[in-house]
């Protein structure tokens, strides 16, 4: 299934809106799959130069540093994951049903997004898996976030607060589990892939057994 839609990413990310050329977005496009490649540590804006034969100037033309382009990758994603559960949510009148589903989207990768902005779906995922909590486990989180860097991982999680708190009126702990459950979306398919010790999440597995733990443990929740 493929969607095409728009969304606002956050001006203050970069200093050139990269969708608006096709420097842009070869830039976003690439950085995806260097990130999804080498990592965060070791991706640089010299590296990205090479891959796209142009500058390290030029680059610096849209975005201030590689920080600023991981929040730029992972604003978009949050902003098209959030247009998915709002699509997928719509025609779902059962509570407990839009939660589950809202986890299936947590645990597999996304569909893919037609259009100009023809991103790898499968290596954006694993960034978000592997490489998301490098965007806000820093020193200058308060400062950065400010900025409204995180609103649409904050609305995802509110979202689902909002559900759990429909479905458990009483249940005092709404935003505190919604962003447990993202986060272990994250941990338990990065376990089960390097550290599996510490996961019964098997990534050998044919079914998508983050989501069946996930909602095991939201069943719980939901008695």
């Amino acid at each position: 299934m493929e969607f095409k839609v728009s969304f606002h990413v956050n001006e203050k990310l970069y200093l050139k809106n990269p969708e608006e050329s096709t420097l842009g977005q070869a830039i976003v496009s690439a950085s995806i799959d260097l990130i999804y490649e080498l990592g965060f540590e070791d991706f640089t804006f010299k590296k990205l130069a090479a891959q796209i034969n142009s500058t390290e100037a030029s680059i610096y033309r849209y975005f201030e540093n590689k920080h600023r382009l991981l929040l730029y990758i992972l604003n978009w994603y949050w902003s098209y994951l959030e247009f998915l559960v709002t699509f997928q949510l719509q025609n779902i009148t059962n509570l407990e049903e839009k939660l589950k589903s809202i986890i299936k989207l947590l645990t597999e990768e996304l569909p893919d997004y037609s259009g100009s902005l023809a991103y790898n779906m499968k290596n954006l995922h694993q960034i978000v898996i592997t490489e998301s909590s490098k965007a806000y486990l820093i020193k200058d989180v308060a400062r950065i976030n400010k900025e409204q860097f995180f609103k649409p991982y904050k609305d995802l999680c509110g979202v689902i607060a909002n559900l759990i708190h429909q479905c458990i009126p009483t249940y005092k702990y709404p935003h505190s589990f919604s962003s447990s459950l993202v986060e272990m979306a994250h941990h338990h398919q990065y376990f089960s892939q390097f550290l599996p010790r510490l996961t019964d999440v098997d990534k050998k597995s044919q079914k998508n057994e983050t989501y069946n733990y996930l909602e095991d443990l939201l069943n719980k929740i939901l008695v």
